[in-house]
């Protein structure tokens, strides 16, 4: 039999690897797989993992998970927070994409260091817009009528960037203190919050006309200013190891909240008129309930993981993310009693339902 020359050989080798590598290069955003997540579910985001873990929520399991990829397949690297569209029906998700770990903290980031938003489809699980933001930020959120998505710029001179939903132009910038974290609205819509790091203040904003409505001093280090449904916001100042809890109707910073920790993120219950507050350092949740005049004591905690997170409520439970343990914990809201841990992603931190 005759021998075939080792090049014979080594060509049809040669030509596969090649188109495996084609491939490679050629696989982006567009080429995501499609599911069909049709049930309720809660979205977790795993940042050191660039991934989506889907819980179901009939039965607090993982039931799918969604690889969050940028195009020519690269990784969306240290994905954050992410927010659901609030328009009933419309299946977008909204991350904010800093680019660089934050577990840690909020600040550190690199001069000239850019951030990014990812609009996500909740059912497909498929990418509809990767939009680069000119600097690091950390979130990225729909205005109350989903028309707009709003993001800050983390550096000294802070700005909130203001992009139409549809075209993802940018359509205002609207200037805020040192470092702004978090760009959240209240309840009812009709104010927007921005917290900023470094000048130790909140700044209002109405969301229809853009202008600054006032600035709020709080304690040092504010990161995100969360909303109730009682007409309150509360702000985790992390340095600063408080809660300011400000009044959306009149501006007014009503009360400070003594935690001795740092605090990774504030929920209030309504169901349960107690506000859960998650210290990361000890892997658990401290809650509160108001004495009344906003006199707001500690009732009560429970461990959940070790750097325990963000907070959500659905229906009996609350969900708490763990990023340095990689789990969810779900916990009792009646017996505050942990019921399991839900092993997700990496560095698990933002969390939102879909009903």
């Amino acid at each position: 039999m005759k021998q075939l020359k080792s090049s014979t050989v080594l060509l049809p080798i040669m030509a596969v690897i090649l188109l495996i590598s084609s491939c490679m290069k050629n696989h982006n955003m567009d080429d995501m797989e499609e599911k069909n997540i049709n049930y309720p579910a809660a979205y977790v985001i795993n940042g050191e993992s660039s991934s989506i873990s889907i819980i179901k929520l009939s039965n607090n399991t993982v039931s799918d998970s969604i690889m969050l990829m940028g195009s020519g397949g690269s990784m969306i690297m240290w994905p954050h927070h992410i927010y659901k569209h609030p328009v009933a029906g419309t299946n977008k998700l909204c991350i904010g994409v800093p680019g660089m770990d934050l577990s840690a903290g909020h600040t550190g980031g690199m001069p000239g260091m850019k951030g990014g938003i990812v609009v996500l489809d909740a059912v497909k699980g498929t990418i509809s817009k990767n939009l680069e933001v000119p600097l690091m930020n950390h979130n990225g959120v729909f205005s109350p009528d989903g028309s707009e998505i709003w993001t800050t710029q983390m550096d000294m001179a802070g700005k909130v960037l203001v992009y139409d939903a549809s075209t993802y132009a940018l359509k205002n910038t609207i200037t805020v203190g040192d470092e702004p974290a978090e760009v959240t609205f209240s309840a009812d819509g009709t104010k927007a919050y921005v917290c900023n790091g470094m000048s130790n203040n909140v700044t209002v904003i109405n969301p229809l006309t853009k202008a600054v409505i006032t600035t709020i001093p709080v304690e040092a280090n504010p990161v995100g200013a969360w909303p109730s449904s009682i007409g309150k916001m509360f702000v985790d100042n992390e340095d600063g190891q408080s809660i300011s809890v400000i009044d959306v109707a009149s501006n007014i910073n009503l009360a400070t909240i003594i935690l001795n920790f740092k605090p990774g993120y504030a929920a209030y219950n309504g169901t349960k008129n107690e506000l859960w507050v998650s210290d990361a350092t000890n892997g658990k949740v401290i809650w509160y309930l108001d004495m009344g005049g906003n006199n707001w004591m500690k009732h009560g905690e429970f461990a959940t993981g070790a750097d325990a997170h963000a907070i959500a409520f659905y229906g009996n439970y609350g969900y708490v993310t763990n990023q340095g343990a990689n789990t969810v914990s779900v916990i009792d809201v009646t017996t505050h009693t942990k019921l399991k841990d839900i092993p997700v992603g990496k560095k698990p931190n933002g969390i939102v339902f879909k009903l």
